[in-house]
C-alpha cells in the first residue's frame, strides 16, 4: 500500500512539474490507476513517458507497495 501523497512525491523526484492524479481501483492502495501531466513528455513517444514513470515508481513496485499500475501520460497541451 502507497499513499497518494507518496506516489506523487516519487514521481515529481523524476518528473518535477507533474500534476499527478491516482486512483485507487480495489481499495487497497496497490492496484491504481495514475494520470501523469508534465511539459517532459513533449517530443517523447507513449514508451519512454510510460518508462519515466516506471522509473520514478520503481521502489514501491519493487517492494509490493505498487502490485498493479494503468498509466496516462499527457503534456500540458494535450490535457
Amino acid at each position: 500500500m502507497i499513499t497518494q501523497d507518496a506516489l506523487t512525491d516519487y514521481i515529481r523526484q523524476v518528473i518535477p512539474d507533474a500534476k499527478v492524479s491516482v486512483t485507487d481501483r480495489t481499495g487497497t492502495m496497490d492496484h491504481l490507476v495514475v494520470t501523469v501531466v508534465s511539459d517532459h513528455f513533449k517530443g517523447k513517444n507513449l514508451l519512454d513517458r510510460h518508462r519515466m514513470v516506471y522509473q520514478a515508481l520503481a521502489a514501491p513496485m519493487k517492494d509490493g507497495r505498487i502490485h498493479a499500475l494503468e498509466i496516462t501520460t499527457k503534456t500540458s497541451e494535450e490535457e
